[in-house]
């Protein structure tokens, strides 16, 4: 049996290589996170009335009609705030 005896600067070496280590997990899950899609924010009926400056019956027609993307839970309605914001610049006009 081989008996291996640990010294002061093995010790010193392998605290350099797992703080090393660490740091590059750090960078990874840094650039993991910055990478990662934004939550998406979603907005109910009134906040989308006010955001665009459009009465409940406009609204409505804009579901039925399919100009707004919409979910239904539970009775309630919510829009993408980030769709809705693509469908005014999609529908920007020079003027």
């Amino acid at each position: 049996m081989e008996i291996s005896i640990v010294t002061q600067q093995d010790l010193q070496e392998l605290k350099s290589t797992l703080l090393e280590k660490l740091t590059e997990l750090q960078e990874v899950l840094i650039e993991n996170q910055a990478s990662k899609t934004p939550e998406v924010e979603l907005l109910k009926s009134h906040q989308v009335q006010r955001m665009l400056g459009i009465s409940a019956g406009t609204l409505q027609n804009m579901r039925v009609n399919g100009t707004l993307p919409f979910s239904k839970v539970g009775g309630v309605i919510f829009y993408n705030k980030k769709e809705i914001l693509d469908i005014i610049e999609d529908n920007k006009q020079n003027g």
